[in-house]
């Protein structure tokens, strides 16, 4: 049975040719274009860097804003998880916003934002200032970072998406590793005298130059009729994934307290009342925030169980630092480097995804899934094999990360591909914000299995077993995505057949 592609109606080419948009607004007959492409992308993926940037680059400088601002340890857990949880609870919002107002105007107002935030938490007197900072810059980079994939979406030829979006993966990869490498070199060397505070201020003449040239070389893409923004449903949403992803960020350190419980119980009612809420204003002839037609299409909706569980995956950084430093005994230089085999593949892996899309489509995702899978599989197996990971342990990882890096951007493309472009920024956040949802889960739970087989051992066999537990609990949900991959790939071609 074929399915519409969401938010278009069933004589969609008529639709597009009367500049008639899903909602009923007029659109504009023929999308914006690029005039200098390779500028526009390059400071729209300078977005697309910084936002994973600071929430990985202030992992190692924990230990020295400590002792800078005699931060307690919940404010030092708190920097990382009030920026995250931030950008997590506001990334729909701020794709829709985008839709709405302009993605460009969002996409500068974000940036313009979280440069400011920098500074802030550059120039913070103290914990509580830091932490505050923190909160303004997540919710920056939640306005910034949907408005790069949705213009994409919007902006760039079909044939050409796949290549760009690839790109984006790159881009996606490369901040994770710089984040974690260069944050440990700018703390270690410290640059200009400055300590903890350059990681943050280096943001700013960074997002300057991202601000002036998106001004410069990047195309506005909005509806020609705007309307108001769907203040309630902001609230909602924004209030149902707060009682998820605060107590996924936070319980397993406080030991899962009662408070914990109550919100997640607290999120089912809440998710109603948003569900009721948003079909009364569509049925009112109103723009909900979220339109929930979306959820309503199996491709997209698959889309979405597989970021869940994709990012599940995020687990595993935690419990590798914690197997590598606490039960091996190694440095956190070390470490770092030992994550390098995974980046390398994460990085690779999305050059290698247009030719692979041209040989076998979309299932370039099974392939994906499968790679992680195999390289999960025999790193669980070679952790156990010594107290010091054998060759066959990283290149494992090898495999695992070009997985890794082939996934992010398909998936991304192919879920957006569900979507008209005057959905796009919705869209976009729907996703981005689901997969940082299983990040939180798969970082609680996961890593919950992980502190629960270890105990109270301190052995370098316990810490090696329980990565083994965890590491096999992420190998499992990959082989339910390989066969969620094939799944979605049958909806296209169902889709696609004429009717």
């Amino acid at each position: 049975m074929k399915h519409e592609r969401i938010g278009s109606s069933a004589s969609g080419a008529a639709v597009c040719t009367a500049g008639v948009g899903a909602m009923g607004s007029p659109v504009a007959a023929s999308p914006p274009r690029f005039e200098r492409q390779g500028l526009a992308l390059a400071v729209l993926f300078i977005g697309a860097f910084l936002a994973p940037l600071d929430y990985f680059i202030v992992n190692l400088a924990l230990p020295s804003i400590h002792s800078g601002l005699n931060a307690t340890d919940a404010q030092l857990q708190l920097i990382v998880s009030a920026y995250a949880s931030a950008y997590a609870v506001l990334l729909i919002t701020g794709g829709r916003l985008g839709d709405l107002f302009g993605r460009k105007r969002m996409f500068m107002g974000g940036m313009a934002a979280f440069v400011l935030a920098s500074a802030l938490c550059g120039f913070a007197t103290s914990g509580h200032m830091l932490v505050i900072s923190r909160i303004v810059q997540g919710i920056a980079a939640a306005v910034m970072a949907p408005q790069v994939l949705a213009t994409i979406r919007a902006v760039v030829p079909a044939h050409r998406q796949t290549k760009v979006v690839s790109f984006y993966g790159f881009v996606f990869g490369l901040s994770s590793i710089v984040g974690q490498l260069g944050g440990g070199a700018l703390i270690t060397y410290h640059p200009f005298g400055l300590d903890w505070r350059i990681i943050f201020l280096i943001n700013i003449p960074v997002g300057i130059l991202a601000f002036f040239g998106t001004w410069k070389f990047v195309p506005e893409s909005q509806p020609a009729v705007r309307t108001g923004v769907d203040l309630k449903g902001v609230g909602l949403l924004s209030l149902l994934l707060m009682l998820i992803i605060y107590p996924m960020t936070h319980g397993r350190e406080a030991g899962w307290p009662a408070w914990t419980f109550v919100m997640f119980a607290l999120s089912v009612p809440v998710l109603a009342l948003f569900i009721v809420t948003e079909r009364r204003i569509d049925r009112a002839g109103g723009h909900p925030l979220v339109d929930l037609k979306l959820f309503g299409n199996p491709a997209f909706a698959t889309g979405l169980v597989l970021a869940f569980l994709f990012y599940c995956e995020s687990a595993f950084f935690l419990t590798y630092g914690i197997y590598l430093q606490t039960g091996l005994h190694w440095t956190p230089l070390a470490s770092g480097i030992a994550i390098m085999p995974f980046a390398t593949g994460f990085i690779v892996g999305p050059f290698f995804s247009p030719a692979i899309v041209r040989r076998i489509g979309s299932h370039v995702l099974t392939l994906g899934f499968a790679m992680l899978a195999v390289g999960f599989s025999v790193t669980t197996w070679a952790a156990g094999q010594s107290a010091v990971p054998e060759p066959i342990f990283y290149v494992s990882l090898v495999c695992a990360g070009i997985g890794h890096g082939l996934v992010l951007p398909s998936l991304m493309r192919i879920v957006l591909a569900e979507v008209i472009s005057e959905k796009a920024g919705l869209a976009s956040g729907v996703v981005s914000s689901t997969l940082q949802i299983g990040a939180a889960f798969g970082t609680a739970a996961i890593s919950g299995a992980f502190f629960g087989v270890l105990g109270q051992q301190t052995t370098q066999e316990a810490y090696a077993h329980a990565f083994q537990v965890c590491i096999g609990i992420t190998t499992a949900l990959l082989f339910v995505c390989i066969g969620l991959s094939v799944l979605l790939v049958r909806h296209q071609r169902m889709a696609a057949r004429p009717a």
